[in-house]
C-alpha cells in the first residue's frame, strides 16, 4: 500500500507528497472551473496517469520480449462534460511507437497498453480510445 498525504495550500491549490520517495507535486484547479491553471487540475493527473500506466505497463510487456519502446509518446486528450456534475467524459488518446507496424509483437504491446490498472479502473461511460501509430 502506498500513502499520499494531501494538503490544501488555498487558493484553489493543493500539494501532495508521495509516501515512499517524497516527492511533491502540485495542483491548481483550471481556469475553465475558477482557478489560475498554473499546473496540471485533478483531472489532468488522472489523463496523465492514464497516459503514462498504458505506456508503462506496454514497457514491462516489451522488456519481456526484448523490445526496446524508447521514443514512445502519447497524447492524450481530457474531455469534460458539460453538464453537472462536472467529470471526465473522454480521455482519447494518440500512441506514437517508434517499431514498424508489422513488428511481431504489436498485438501483445496493445494489448497490454489496454489493460493497463488506471484505464481498468474508470468508468465503463468515459470514452477511452487509443489509437496506435506504428511509425518505425
Amino acid at each position: 500500500m502506498v500513502t499520499i498525504t494531501a494538503t490544501y495550500d488555498g487558493g484553489l491549490r493543493c500539494s501532495a507528497q508521495h509516501g515512499p520517495s517524497g516527492t511533491t507535486l502540485i495542483t491548481d484547479a483550471p481556469v475553465d472551473n475558477h482557478g489560475k491553471g498554473e499546473s496540471f487540475s485533478p483531472t489532468d493527473l488522472l489523463a496523465t496517469a492514464t497516459a503514462t500506466c498504458m505506456m508503462t505497463v506496454m514497457g514491462i510487456a516489451a522488456e519481456r520480449h526484448g523490445v526496446e519502446l524508447k521514443g514512445t509518446t502519447v497524447k492524450i486528450a481530457k474531455e469534460m462534460s458539460l453538464d453537472l456534475p462536472r467529470r471526465i467524459v473522454a480521455l482519447r488518446s494518440v500512441m506514437t511507437i517508434p517499431l514498424s507496424s508489422d513488428h511481431p509483437q504489436r498485438a501483445l504491446l496493445e494489448g497490454a497498453a489496454k489493460a493497463c490498472p488506471v484505464k481498468q479502473s474508470l468508468a465503463p461511460e468515459i470514452d477511452t480510445t487509443v489509437e496506435f501509430r506504428w511509425v518505425g
